[in-house]
Order: structure tokens, then C-alpha cells, then sequence
């Protein structure tokens, strides 16, 4: 977790193997980070700043998106 004002690192957050691709909530509760090293999604509570959760995602997981139905 970075400090966009000071540029510097508030919170080292252990994901995972390869965190690469990063996706916010639409409420702004938790963030899901790739793991593609670790093949999972992991699922970060951003008021706590801590992993509550994993996704098994299959081989290498990279890029994230939201989808809805209209």
C-alpha cells in the first residue's frame, strides 16, 4: 500500500507469487490482486489492509476486470 502524496510505502500486504494485475471494488471494501506465480486470486479488506481471502483462479491468473449484466 503506497502513499500517492509522499510516495512512500504505508503497508507491505503478502498476496502471493506474481501480484500483478490490481482491481478495486465498485464499493471501495477490498481489492483482488493476480497472483500468477501462486495460481489464485487474493482478496484484500482495504480497512483492515490484510488478505481475507483466496480465489483459486487456475493456471496463472494475470489480468482483472468487473463485468455486469444490463
Amino acid at each position: 500500500m503506497l502513499d500517492a502524496a509522499t510516495r512512500s510505502v504505508l503497508k507491505r500486504i503478502p498476496t502471493g507469487e506474481g501480484a500483478g494485475g490490481i482491481l478495486m471494488s465498485p464499493d471501495g471494501t477490498r481489492a483482488y490482486a493476480s497472483c500468477s506465480r501462486s495460481n489464485y486470486v487474493a482478496v484484500i479488506d482495504l480497512a483492515t489492509l490484510t488478505v481475507v481471502g483466496k480465489v483459486q483462479a487456475g493456471d496463472e491468473p494475470d489480468g482483472l476486470a468487473w463485468a455486469t449484466r444490463q
